[in-house]
């Protein structure tokens, strides 16, 4: 089906750093390239923290909503602020006419879906995508105790409310889509939900140069620490990511296996999420228990300069330029994650010719394939990432990686490129925009939902003058 130019508007609560944004990048110049209006509305973007098309103007990026309510209260709900965010967000574009004069032909959003309602009745006529990474009520720490359960009520209700007044569902990976339908029952409607790969950026091949780069994928750390080998982890410093199963299969490794060898745990760091902050506390605690030399660097300079003795090295919210050299100069990539819902830097190491060692279970099975670009092994056993990596490790294993690094660039080529997900979404768009909307939300549901939201704001802030009292 032919697609004629459109306006396809995006919200996003936070554009930072993240697979999530990662996505929404992509998904936004992959539509623009194919000649659509686009333009990101945004709760906060921090041009010190976030992607590079999010800053230069690549992207037409909308700040709004972000000075009334805070990112959480006290450190916590979380949850509640990010909907009044995107909620205030909406008010305030919609009362000044700025999204009515975008003359909008479809609304693409992801996370939330809490606005959903709300621009279903405030534009009949324009159709909703929802990009569904994971359902959120089963991202929720905490769920064990009796009273996050009950707080949880109102928003875990909204969240597969909102998702069914939407057009289009749309999902990350088979894993996220099997997920998703058994949690929400009938969610997606008679079409049921689709699967758009997210993908990496693929520039376009240019001769014998680009065939070349395809053929023979370059590994090299001597352009970074002379004589070391890196095993390479990229991930948020967040405990669901596992990063401390990278440094206990390191451990593992005999004293001497380890002389030439650096670990690198390097991922996005915000000092605003209280988390990124313990958790790489406690990593730094766990490779110290494990007799492991370990520092870290918070820029390429200092990364560049750290003692030899160094075993495992963290960077904190590396750039891009720094994490295409790591991919360029790294042994394995490690990804730890179980569950993953689909994981995005498997394919960003397999683009650069890496082999990756990941574990069997979510999104990782459908990337990485056993043997030919990498080692898929049970989170649950250390010591079977540790053989992996002395696999690796041993200098016969060179022709075998050199396989997996070729393999690996063209399965990345053939399935997950930009390009292939720009065309998907767009395909996507085309059929919703023309096909009739079979769902209805009535006015009383979104006073409802949105008299949920009244009460609990109501008590939150009831609790916090009750502080401010007390505290005088």
């Amino acid at each position: 089906m032919s697609s004629s130019p459109k306006t396809i508007v995006f919200f996003h609560p936070d554009l930072g750093i993240g697979g999530a944004e990662r996505l929404v990048i992509d998904a936004a110049v992959g539509l623009k390239t194919l000649g659509h209006k686009v333009v990101i509305f945004t709760s906060h973007c921090d041009p010190k923290h976030c992607f590079d098309e999010a800053r230069d103007g690549t992207l037409d990026v909308r700040v709004g909503g972000d000075w009334l309510i805070p990112a959480t209260f006290l450190g916590r709900f979380k949850i509640l602020c990010a909907i009044l965010r995107q909620l205030h967000l909406l008010l305030t574009i919609s009362l000044n006419g700025e999204l009515r004069r975008l003359q909008p032909d479809a609304f693409f959003l992801d996370q939330l879906s809490s606005a959903i309602p709300i621009l279903r009745w405030r534009f009949e006529d324009v159709r909703i995508l929802f990009y569904c990474h994971f359902p959120d009520l089963l991202l929720v720490q905490g769920r064990q105790r009796l009273s996050k359960r009950i707080w949880r009520l109102a928003f875990d209700w909204l969240e597969g409310w909102g998702m069914k007044g939407s057009d289009r569902i749309v999902v990350n990976s088979q894993f996220t889509k099997k997920v998703v339908e058994g949690v929400w029952n009938g969610v997606g409607g008679k079409r049921g939900v689709a699967v758009v790969y997210p993908c990496v950026h693929i520039p376009d091949p240019v001769g014998e140069e680009a065939e070349e780069s395809i053929d023979e994928p370059s590994r090299g750390s001597d352009d970074l620490w002379k004589g070391k080998k890196i095993l390479l982890s990229i991930n948020r410093f967040e405990r669901k990511k596992d990063i401390g199963l990278a440094i206990k299969a390191f451990a593992n490794l005999k004293a001497n296996e380890r002389q030439s060898v650096r670990l690198v745990l390097a991922g996005g760091y915000d000092v605003r999420v209280e988390e990124n902050v313990s958790y790489h506390n406690e990593l730094v605690s766990l490779a110290e228990s494990l007799k492991l030399e370990a520092t870290t660097a918070r820029n390429i300079v200092s990364a560049l300069k750290v003692p030899d003795g160094i075993e495992v090295l963290f960077l904190l919210s590396v750039p891009g330029q720094m994490k295409t050299m790591l991919l360029n100069a790294a042994t394995m990539l490690l990804y730890t994650p179980s569950n993953e819902h689909f994981g995005i830097v498997p394919l960003e190491a397999m683009l650069a010719g890496l082999p990756v060692l990941a574990a069997n279970s979510g999104g990782p099975l459908e990337t990485v394939v056993e043997g030919e670009t990498g080692w898929l092994r049970p989170v649950e056993e250390p010591t079977a990432w540790t053989k992996a990596m002395q696999d690796a490790l041993q200098g016969e294993a060179k022709e075998q990686l050199q396989a997996m690094g070729k393999q690996g660039k063209l399965r990345v080529k053939a399935e997950f490129s930009n390009t292939k997900m720009a065309k998907r979404l767009d395909e996507e768009i085309e059929t919703m925009v023309n096909s009739p909307r079979s769902q209805v939300i009535e006015l009383p549901d979104i006073l409802l939902s949105l008299g949920f939201l009244g009460i609990i704001a109501a008590v939150l802030y009831a609790v916090a003058f009750r502080i401010y009292r007390s505290t005088r």
